[in-house]
């Protein structure tokens, strides 16, 4: 049992709540209560974020592509240097660098994350011995840290638009569609190893790295499960597919493609008005990646529009060059004032920006993970974030203005406790298992700079 002494419901703000769960999943609510001795008291319990876009393995990248070389940096130089860390990675490295991400992960308040997996193969583009290796360790890093796991292999077939060939820097990911349907059947038996609440879907990488005709294949044998992938984050990227196939990237998935609930489309940054009303009316979900797309200097995502259209997003760390779910929310927010020249928009109508921005993406981060989760509410997944409403940063905040207090002035450190399912993997600021996973962590990246 969990008792807060307020808490976030679905119908809205409530005191003295007691919480009570089984086999991961909200059984009972009842506010107004008195806490027993055996609860787990928190002093304000939100619904947990679901971060909606992971690339695990970038975080032990973050401080090493800030230093300005000659020429113009870019998107397209970073992924170059991307590439060659890449290269080196081994599964063990991998893993370690996996669980180091997925712990800090639940510390900044996500009970889950969908994970857009594209490194399939040994340096040089061979296959293991198994095929689903480093989807494996992947899996190992969730069971280790308990975080939910959205498992999304990636298809990644060519190395530009028009099917351009893999360069040395791709090999890692590549796979044709009938390999990649081999993957995922690999991927698929290993699932069952884990908790009820992991799940499996795919990830055509992007327009640029598959094909019309390998998208439609690839959808034709896909049953069930998320769809994900990344569309206009690069002004270059839909000057190039315009160029092949006679239509920007998200233009060209909504009148092709049954983009729909099931979708989530990555960054979506360059939009037109119209792609940005059609995608909204589509049914799926915009994954924004504010901190990684103010990182990579990808531009800025037209909110305000397409809240009025009635849109659906959630946020991810994608890079995971900073992990925070309020990071996240409070750059998407204020690059929408940078770039409008005014304040509080991320709201489609009247009120709290902090509640808008955080229960929205909150909403949308299940939705993209096809979790059931998202709002406190019994029969749904106890994806829960325990919050220091005392901290001096919160302790002056109505419930009415707290998410305010959060997502504009607070830091990680009023996360006290979280949740992934029911499995309690963060207490007291501290994820159970941190010391292990960072000593691991630790040694992992040592031997990887000396190799």
């Amino acid at each position: 049992m969990i008792y807060a002494k307020l808490a976030l419901l679905a119908s809205g703000w409530a005191e003295n709540v007691r919480i009570e769960i089984e086999h991961g999943v909200i059984q009972a609510l009842q506010p107004g209560a008195k806490p027993m001795p055996q609860d787990c008291r928190v002093d304000v319990l939100l619904p947990a974020l679901s971060n909606l876009h992971s690339h695990s393995f970038q975080r032990a990248m973050a401080g090493m592509t800030e230093t300005r070389h000659a020429g113009r940096d870019s998107f397209w130089t970073w992924r170059k240097l991307m590439y060659r860390f890449m290269d080196n990675l081994t599964p063990d490295q991998l893993e370690a660098i996996a669980a180091l991400a997925f712990m800090e992960m639940q510390e900044a308040g996500f009970a889950s994350v969908a994970e857009f997996h594209y490194v399939h193969h040994q340096a040089g583009g061979a296959p293991y011995d198994d095929i689903s290796e480093l989807s494996q360790r992947i899996f190992a890093a969730a069971l280790d840290t308990g975080i939910g796991l959205t498992h999304l292999p990636v298809l990644y077939s060519y190395g530009g638009a028009g099917r351009q060939a893999l360069n040395a820097g791709q090999l890692r990911f590549g796979n044709d569609v009938t390999r990649f349907q081999t993957l995922m059947q690999r991927v698929g038996a290993g699932l069952h190893a884990l908790p009820d609440d992991m799940r499996l879907g795919i990830a055509p990488h992007s327009l640029r790295a598959t094909s019309p005709d390998d998208l439609s294949a690839l959808l034709g044998s896909h049953t069930e499960g998320p769809v994900h992938i990344h569309a206009a984050e690069q002004q270059k990227e839909v000057a190039d597919i315009t160029d092949w196939l006679g239509q920007r990237p998200v233009e060209w998935l909504l009148s092709t493609q049954p983009v729909g609930p099931d979708w989530c489309v990555i960054h979506a940054t360059h939009m037109t008005e119209g792609e940005t009303i059609g995608l909204a009316r589509s049914g799926a979900v915009a994954g924004l990646c504010p901190v990684t797309e103010a990182n990579l200097g990808d531009g800025i995502f037209n909110g305000p529009a397409y809240l009025k259209a009635g849109g659906t997003y959630g946020v991810g760390t994608d890079s995971n060059i900073a992990i925070s779910g309020v990071q996240e929310l409070r750059m998407l927010e204020y690059s929408q004032r940078l770039q409008n020249q005014a304040r509080n928009l991320m709201v489609p109508a009247e009120g709290s920006v902090g509640q808008a921005l955080y229960t929205g993406a909150a909403r949308g981060g299940a939705q993209a993970l096809g979790r059931d989760c998202g709002e406190i509410a019994v029969g749904r997944l106890a994806d829960l974030v325990g919050i220091d409403g005392t901290d001096p940063t919160l302790c002056a905040l109505a419930p009415s203005h707290l998410l305010d207090g959060l997502v504009f002035a607070s830091h990680t450190s009023v996360i006290t406790d979280l949740w992934s399912a029911g499995r309690h993997c963060v207490l007291q600021g501290r994820h159970r298992a941190r010391d292990q996973i960072v000593a691991r962590y630790r040694k992992a990246i040592s031997h990887l700079l000396e190799s």
